[in-house]
């Protein structure tokens, strides 16, 4: 059954209005989804002041939306070990941290591509050539 009504089909634009909704959720209601962010707002400030190409800028915003993405997953994954097994289970734990752990995997990917993307242009700054 639907949670968002009792009909079985919705409009696109409509389905696209929950997946928004969730969206706001996230960023109001979850600090790590505010932390993110902060932190995209400066990378894409730092990569339009270093000019990087198009390729690295595929990159990052696959960073970026990856992070978002994963990090709403893990924030949905824990509402629903909430609601279903309110008091300590063993195995919620586990859900729950294991939805903690893969986000924190991608962080740290994201953080070694951005070094990896950002340092020749962080060492030209500060080399003289």
């Amino acid at each position: 059954m639907d949670l968002h009504d009792n009909h079985k089909s919705h409009s696109v634009l409509r389905s696209f209005s929950f997946a928004v909704n969730g969206l706001f959720i996230g960023l109001l209601q979850e600090r790590n989804m505010r932390i993110h962010l902060l932190c995209s707002v400066v990378v894409v400030f730092i990569s339009v002041y270093f000019s990087i190409s198009i390729i690295e800028w595929i990159v990052i915003l696959f960073a970026i939306g990856g992070m978002f993405a994963l990090e709403l997953l893990n924030s949905a994954i824990e509402r629903v070990v909430d609601l279903t097994s309110p008091e300590y289970h063993p195995l919620a734990k586990q859900a729950k941290d294991m939805a903690a752990g893969a986000v924190l995997v991608y962080a740290v990917l994201s953080i070694i591509v951005g070094v990896l993307i950002y340092y020749p242009y962080i060492r030209k700054l500060f080399i003289l050539n």
